[in-house]
């Protein structure tokens, strides 16, 4: 008779930015329950990033607070790091697992005495907090992921990547004040390509035509995660918003600028130890799914903008042998 490993299940069905700050609960959870099979449960978009995870998780197709497929029911251990609940907890709970790791919830008696959910709280902080108080050690600082495995892509060495898009036009800073960085960093005789999604091509191929670039600067719609993540291991440079690529440039170890508005980076921002992530940011906040550009990331100006990445021109160098490619 075969004995089958007992299954380790985790709830993220969320986004990019979303699953990489989970790296550090990722590779705690791993750590714990070494000899169980360790299911990520996501949406099935991330797959091309799952060779970059800590912990040999497989990802299991999950879509935000939908049903979980049969197959996974009856885990060893369940984890919650989607959210605080009771819809995430319950979506869990069905599966019916014999250990259940989750904060706590007053309309899900299950979570009686767990952690405490807190606001405001940094994303990859509260989750490693939860994980220690249930007794599984765990590490906020613990972000780094290594480069995909595939050849690197050598032309974009060095390059500057603009992503001006973003979830919600709240977090959209204008175009145009993308091109003038865009452009500025060309005439400093720098490489810029602009990424971003398929939905996001005639945004890239504006902030494109605006700074003056050719067409083929334009990568939009060209990369899928895996090739996302691979620009970004070897560029010079990330300029973007609050977005998943600002975490990948986190994670890779790539310098940033990241424009902050409506939300705050001390709950999604980079660590405030790793000084070649810099953070521009007015200081408030408001609503992330906002129709229209948040007015605290208006305050934010190109010159700001300009001022971090002459910065960081004069670090760069000194950075490449920490890199992780």
């Amino acid at each position: 008779m075969t004995h089958e490993a007992p299954r380790l299940l985790v709830l993220r069905a969320l986004g990019v930015g979303d699953l990489l700050t989970a790296v550090p609960a990722l590779a705690a959870l791993a750590r714990a329950f070494p000899d169980h099979r360790r299911h990520l449960a996501a949406p099935p978009a991330l797959a091309p990033l799952l060779e970059l995870l800590p912990g040999g998780f497989t990802l299991v197709a999950a879509e935000p607070l939908a049903a979980l497929t049969p197959s996974l029911a009856r885990p060893a251990v369940g984890v919650n790091l989607h959210g605080r609940g009771p819809q995430s907890h319950r979506v869990l709970l069905d599966a019916r697992p014999g250990r259940f790791l989750a904060f706590s919830h007053p309309d899900v008696s299950e979570t009686m005495g767990m952690p405490r959910w807190r606001p405001g709280e940094h994303e990859a902080s509260r989750w490693c907090r939860m994980l220690q108080e249930v007794g599984v050690p765990a590490d906020a600082r613990d972000l780094d992921v290594p480069g995909p495995s595939g050849p690197a892509p050598t032309a974009f060495e060095g390059a500057t990547v603009i992503h001006p898009g973003a979830a919600s036009p709240a977090r959209r800073w204008p175009a145009e004040r993308f091109s003038a960085v865009a452009r500025a960093e060309r005439e400093a005789g720098r490489r810029v390509v602009i990424t971003g999604s398929p939905d996001e091509i005639p945004l890239a191929r504006e902030v494109a035509a605006g700074a003056g670039l050719e067409h083929e600067a334009v990568l939009a719609g060209q990369t899928d995660l895996a090739a996302l993540a691979g620009v970004v291991a070897i560029a010079g440079r990330v300029v973007c918003g609050d977005t998943g690529v600002a975490h990948l440039a986190t994670a890779l170890g790539t310098p940033s600028v990241v424009l902050f508005g409506p939300t705050s980076p001390l709950e999604w921002g980079p660590p405030a130890e790793r000084p070649h992530h810099r953070v521009l940011w007015s200081g408030t906040t408001g609503d992330p799914h906002g129709a229209g550009a948040d007015p605290g990331l208006l305050r934010l100006s190109v010159e700001q903008v300009l001022t971090e990445l002459e910065w960081l021109s004069g670090r760069i160098l000194k950075l490449v042998p920490f890199r992780r490619l």
